[in-house]
Order: structure tokens, then C-alpha cells, then sequence
């Protein structure tokens, strides 16, 4: 770096979700691939661009990725699964790995450590090979920096982490490491004529590692160290551990999370003896508030007690990946929330002013802090809870015979997990109802009329439990957020969860409260048409919690707490109005989890009591559905059997029945649905094949504790997709059923 400033990344959707648009409209064959790649490089140019105005002089390369970086990853190392070795067209091939076609199922996602970013997982096995190294991506964009007069600074995944998030056993791991670290060496061999300084990207060294993996790092660092000038970054959490072994091999330098790393600020003074460079990680790379710029520069100032000013540079805390892009766009705000945010690009300014705060001495501006907005009736609320408030007083089996009673369902009960396409009719309805361009009873009148397609189209191919599509949604946590006190919400805050998939997350600053019903209106209309069990769906405290950008001025658990309460209204009102079976999903329950062993006990605790906070409410015939999304349950299991819920759904279509063995080797005794086809691919599996998937189930839980369900909400999906998936997913379960 020829300065003291850098970034760890940026986000590459857009400052107007160009990125998702360009390709969507490349996957309809609307616009061709050297249109996306100019779309695409037209976006990188912005970035390099910005970064330079910020005084950053050494830009981030290979941040980018038209779908997934760990997806780059596997094609630079020649790591791409043998499964889509068929596909000759490389283009073709990438995105066929991300979203599947007819032939081929998509490769398992799963979230980035905890937040709501999804990488694809690595597929490695035993006699695994790797091909031959590609690095064609990095040599392209690095020279289309340089093309542009800009330096620049190469971003990988590492080694360590590349093995740690892939799908494989620990004897696997242990057998690739020697193949990979020699793809790594020859890759760094074809990237050296460039000069560049490569940042390896390893966030697993912040996840308790055990003394075997801080050997390996040893062995890849010291063998890696000698090929150039190399840093290493971990992010999210402290890495002392890390850092101990780091010191003695010979890379340059290290990135630290300062953030949310606290613990980072031990290993001073073994960074101090050493000559290792180090970036502090000082800008909040995960959250929207502006940062306490004096805060920060006496802490940058406490840090030079130990390691010089000559060492040291500024960065932010990981990726800026994980916030919205900036703030031009932004008009639903009032001015006292806007004056407290700070996005992407707000982020580069912030860093800007603290490197010369800190670096020259030059002035800095004092700035303010979100003031949260307290309500008192919520304070009292919250401090006149009693245990009984946390927990269903009669027992799961006890309940299960007065709900089988009540539903009379029959065997491999049939089921969607809520959400039906949003059609861009739809999309435009909403627009133009929150512009004030159609009345109240024109939108209503659509909506129901969208619902009663739902219900009929789900009566006309015999599901069992019906949904109502929730059209009315434009997200699962923002539709909640926007009907509770205490959010506020963006015009243009998009975030991107995977691939072309961007989320708008809510701003949750001050206590949470529910002025009036938020869903009874809609899910009651719904059930009026059909005799049919009809769910009410409802998103989770812990969820909403995890998905919204939080304020940081008192513990995340009690923001929980009041949002839980909210939700245990809603199910409260929902019963009452009749529909007895409701689903409160957590699909963000496990991503919230802490990377440190020592905090996740009290994380699990105030998670879990949120959950049963928002559902201990439900009589004993008003049955309790969850789902969750993309979660490894092997360490959480114990704390999803005490949530207590009657059903949970989970997404298992990629990986087999291997996620469900765990509810059956600990003796999980609640119902159960297990995804039977992958709503992220295109693709419409046969009746045969969903067949086999369910018997591939029947393999690991009986029959009387199996619900028969997609992987996940239809949303994404459009109308003929949905139909033709779900028609064969009831004509197999149909089949199952007379063989059962």
C-alpha cells in the first residue's frame, strides 16, 4: 500500500442494483454476456473510483464477483464440482453451479460465519483432484485497474478457510490440505510478474481454532509468506490465537477487527515486538451508524503505545459488502435518523477524515450517536414478566393428540413454508400503493383477488395445509417492521444476500411496540375461502432481530425481548380470530450465533426465551410451525428441541437426508419437514425423483412425524415454476402415502 488506508471490499450490487438487474436480465436472455461484463466493469470502475476520492490510493481487486466470491475461488483452484464437468461452457457451467437447471442440482448454500451473506459450499471428498489453477478472473481485473491508473490490492479467500467452510469430513480436509496448499503456490506463481500485495481472506481463524488448525496455518503461511507481499485478514470476532501463530511466519501484515473484535487489542504487544504491518479494522464494516469518531482516534491513539504510526494502517472492519451503498437516494427518512447513518460509501468518507485525523493531526468533527426512542409502556412491559410467559404449560405429546384431533390431516401432511411468487404485477400493486397512486380499496381488492388465486390453484393440486401468499409482503422482516414502533426504513438500502438476491434490511433504533394487528386481516380473508387449515405466518423476534441493522446503545436481548412481545400479540390475536395453526419462522435464528464457544451459551439463552416469549401464548390446540434456513443443526440441536415448536421445517433438498439425521440421533420427537426440492434453482424435479427424496427421508424419521414441504418460500420462484414443482411434489406424496 502506498498509503495508510484501505478496504477490505465493496458491495458490488450497485448504488442501483444495476448488478441484479444486468443479471436477471443476462439469465432471460434479454442481454448478452459481454453486455453483463460491461455492466459489470463499469460497476468495478465506479468503486476504484470512490475509493480513490476517499484518499484510498491502493483499491480492492477481486472483491467482485458476478455471483459468489467462494464460487470464484472453486474455479480459480480448479475445485469446481466433478458433477458439472459436463457443461463445456465456462460461463454456463458458473452460473449452472449457483442456480442448477434440469440436470443439475445447485450447489449447497449456507450463510457467510453469522451474517446474512450465502456462499456456495466447496464439494470435496475422498480422491478429490484438483484441476488446473484459472486465475484468468484476478490477472483480468487486476489489469483492468491498472488500465484505469489505479493500484491495486488482490482480495482471496484463504487456505484455511477455503477448507473450513467446505463439505467434507475432517479426514478429507486433512488429506487436501498438501493438494491445495500447492494450488494456492501455483496460483500466487502465476500472480507474482503483477507486483501486487494479496490479502487472504481468513474469518474462520476467528472461530475458536484448535491447536491442529494453527498448525496448518503455520505450514500455509510460512510456505505462502515468501511469495510476495501478503497480508492476512480475519474479521467478525478477535483472533489471538491467530495472530500468535501469524507473527512468526513471513507474511507483511495483518487486518484486525477492532469492531467487533475487541479481544484484538491482547495481541499489542506481540505485534509490537514483531515487524508485522497492521491494518485496524476501525470503520464498522456490518452496521449503518455513523462512527464515534473521537472514540476511535483515542483508540488508534492507545494503540501506537504499542506498535508505531509506520506500521499501522486504517481499514474498515471487514467487507462493506454487509451495508447498503450510500445515502443519496434515501427520502423515507426523517433528518434525525439520516444524520445518524452512514453507508458504504458515507463509510469511505469516515475513513478518510479519521487517516488524517490520526495520521496528520488535523481536526476532527465530534458527531452524534442514535438517541433511541424510549417508550415506557414497553420498559414496564418487559419488567412485569413472569417465567410462565416463557413456556407452553402442557406438553408436545399431550398437544399433539388434541392438534391431530382438531386438523384430522392425513399421513405426510402436504405443505408450502408461506410465500408464493411475487410477479412484478404484484411488485408494481405495492409501489403504487405506497405512492398513494390507487386507494386503499383498490389495493385491497387486488390483494384478495391474488390471494383467492393462491387458495384456489393450492385446492386445485389437493395440498393439506394452505398459505396465502403473502402478496401483500415485499420482505419477510420489513412488512413487520414497517407496522411496529422503534424502525425506520431506506428508499434504496439494498443489500445483496446471494447472487442477484438483495434484501432491504430495517433500522431498528428505539423500543419496539405493535400499535394494531399486522396480518389477522389478510390470513382470516384467506381462510373464509377454503374449509382447509389455512397458517398464519408470522417472522420470528430473533429473525427480525438478526436481519434488521440494530442499535447498539443497550444488549441486542432485550431488543429481542420487545420485539418478541410483539410477535406473541399477533399469534394471540391470530388465534382468536381462528386460525389455529401458525408459523413463526427463524431462518436467521442460527446465523445470529456468536463465533466464540464462550458467548454462545448466553446468546442461545435470550435467543430461545425470545422465541418462546413470542409463542408461549398459543393454546394447546393452535399448532406452533418454525422453519429455518441453511443451518448446520448438529451444535444447536438441544436448543431447537426446547423452542418447543410443534413443527419446524427445515432446508435439506441439497444435502441428502444428512441434515435430518441429527433430529433423529438425538430422539427429536416434534414434527418435522424436511425440504423435498430446492426453491433457488429453477428447475422442476419429477414426481419420481421427489419421490425418491421422500423416501430418502422415510429412511431417517416414521411416516406420523414427516411433513412433506418445499425448502423454502416460492418468492423467488414465478407462477409456471411453482405450479408444475408443486403439483409433482403432492402426486408423489400421494404416492409415498398408498406404499406407507
Amino acid at each position: 500500500m502506498t498509503n495508510q488506508i484501505t478496504v477490505l471490499g465493496f458491495p458490488r450490487i450497485g448504488e442501483k442494483r444495476e448488478l441484479k438487474i444486468a443479471l436477471e436480465s443476462y439469465w432471460k436472455g434479454e442481454i448478452s454476456l459481454n453486455e453483463l461484463n460491461s455492466i459489470a466493469a463499469g460497476l468495478r470502475l465506479k468503486h476504484w473510483n470512490l475509493q480513490r476520492g476517499a484518499g484510498i490510493e491502493a483499491v480492492a481487486v477481486n472483491d467482485f464477483s458476478l455471483y459468489d466470491n467462494m464460487l470464484d475461488l472453486m474455479v480459480t483452484l480448479g475445485a469446481e464440482p466433478e458433477r458439472f464437468s459436463d457443461i463445456k461452457d465456462p460461463t454456463c457451467r458458473y452460473f449452472t453451479m449457483a442456480r442448477g437447471d434440469e440436470t443439475h442440482i445447485a450447489m449447497e448454500m449456507t450463510k457467510w460465519f453469522n451474517t446474512n451473506y450465502h456462499y456456495l459450499v466447496p464439494e470435496l471428498h475422498g480422491g478429490f483432484r484438483f484441476g488446473a489453477i484459472n486465475p484468468h478472473k484476478i490477472l483480468e481485473e487486476y489489469r483492468e485497474a491498472q488500465l484505469h491508473g489505479f493500484e491495486g490490492i488482490i482480495h482471496l479467500i484463504g487456505p484455511i478457510t477455503f477448507l473450513s467452510l467446505s463439505k467434507c469430513s475432517e479426514d478429507v480436509r486433512s488429506a487436501l490440505f498438501d493438494p491445495l496448499l500447492d494450488q494456492y503456490t501455483v496460483l500466487l506463481e502465476a500472480l507474482q510478474p503483477l507486483g501486487a500485495e494479496i490479502v487472504f481472506h481468513e474469518p474462520s481463524l476467528v472461530c475458536d481454532p484448535t491447536p491442529n488448525d494453527l498448525s496448518l496455518l503455520k505450514i500455509a503461511y510460512d510456505q505462502l509468506g515468501t511469495m510476495g507481499r501478503l497480508w492476512v485478514a480475519t474479521y467478525f470476532e478477535h483472533s489471538n490465537e491467530a495472530t500468535a501463530v501469524l507473527v512468526h511466519t513471513p507474511i507483511h501484515g495483518l487486518y484486525l477487527d477492532f469492531v467487533y473484535g475487541e479481544k484484538n487489542i491482547q495481541s499489542l504487544e506481540v505485534l509490537g515486538k514483531s515487524n508485522k504491518h497492521v491494518a485496524i479494522g476501525i470503520i464498522n464494516g456490518r452496521n449503518v451508524w455513523k462512527n464515534d469518531l473521537q472514540s476511535s482516534l483515542k483508540q488508534l491513539n492507545e494503540i501506537t503505545n504499542h506498535i508505531p504510526k509506520e506500521r499501522l494502517y486504517l481499514s474498515t472492519s471487514c467487507s462493506l459488502l454487509h451495508v447498503p451503498y450510500n445515502l443519496k437516494h434515501e427520502n423515507r427518512f426523517n433528518a434525525e435518523v439520516q444524520e445518524l447513518l452512514a453507508f458504504a460509501e458515507e463509510k469511505l468518507l469516515e475513513l478518510s477524515v479519521l487517516s488524517k485525523a490520526f495520521f496528520s493531526n488535523s481536526g476532527i468533527t465530534v458527531n452524534t450517536h442514535p438517541k433511541a426512542a424510549i417508550d415506557g409502556a414497553v420498559q414496564q412491559r418487559l419488567k412485569s414478566l413472569t417465567p410462565n410467559d416463557f413456556k407452553r404449560l402442557t406438553s408436545f405429546s399431550k398437544r399433539q393428540i388434541m392438534q391431530q384431533e382438531y386438523f384430522t390431516l392425513p399421513l405426510l401432511p402436504t405443505t408450502t413454508i408461506g410465500s408464493f411468487p411475487q410477479t412484478a404485477n404484484i411488485r408494481k400493486l405495492r409501489q403504487e400503493f405506497k405512492k398513494g397512486w390507487i386507494s386503499q380499496t383498490e389495493y385491497t381488492h387486488a390483494m384478495k383477488e391474488a390471494i383467492a388465486h393462491c387458495v384456489d390453484f393450492q385446492e386445485s393440486i389437493d395440498l393439506d395445509v394452505l398459505v396465502h401468499g403473502e402478496f401483500e409482503r415485499n420482505d419477510m422482516v420489513e412488512y413487520f417492521g414497517e407496522q411496529l414502533n422503534g424502525f425506520a426504513f431506506s428508499t434504496n438500502g439494498w443489500v445483496q444476500s446471494y447472487g442477484s438476491r438483495c434484501v432491504k434490511p430495517p433500522l431498528l433504533y428505539g423500543d419496539v411496540s405493535r400499535p394494531k394487528a399486522m396480518t389477522v386481516t389478510w390470513s382470516t380473508y384467506a381462510q373464509s375461502l377454503t374449509t382447509r387449515p389455512m397458517k398464519g405466518m408470522l417472522t420470528g423476534p430473533v429473525t427480525i432481530l438478526n436481519w434488521s441493522f440494530v442499535r447498539d446503545d443497550q444488549p441486542r436481548s432485550l431488543t429481542a425481548y420487545q420485539i418478541a412481545l410483539a410477535i406473541r400479540d399477533e399469534v394471540d390475536d391470530l388465534q382468536r380470530a381462528g386460525i389455529k395453526m401458525i408459523q413463526v419462522d427463524e431462518a436467521a435464528f442460527k446465523e445470529g450465533y456468536p463465533l466464540r464457544r464462550e458467548h454462545r451459551g448466553l446468546y442461545e439463552q435470550w435467543a430461545l426465551q425470545s422465541f418462546l416469549l413470542s409463542t408461549a401464548v398459543a393454546e394447546d390446540d393452535t399448532q406452533i410451525h418454525t422453519h429455518m434456513c441453511y443451518s448446520e443443526f448438529t451444535d444447536i440441536i438441544e436448543t431447537i428441541e426446547a423452542m418447543d415448536a410443534d413443527v419446524i421445517s427445515i432446508e435439506t433438498s441439497r444435502s441428502g437426508n444428512r441434515l435430518l439425521r441429527i433430529f433423529a440421533d438425538v430422539g427429536y420427537t416434534q414434527e418435522v419437514g424436511p425440504g423435498v426440492y430446492d426453491i433457488h434453482s429453477p428447475r422442476v424435479p419429477s414426481v419420481e425423483e421427489m419421490e425418491q427424496q421422500i423416501h430418502t427421508l422415510l429412511e431417517v424419521l416414521p411416516t406420523n412425524q414427516l411433513w412433506i414441504n418445499p425448502d423454502c418460500g416460492l418468492k423467488t420462484r414465478n407462477w409456471e415454476e411453482t405450479e408444475a414443482a408443486l403439483a409433482n411434489m403432492v402426486k408423489a406424496t400421494k404416492a409415498v402415502r398408498a406404499t406407507a
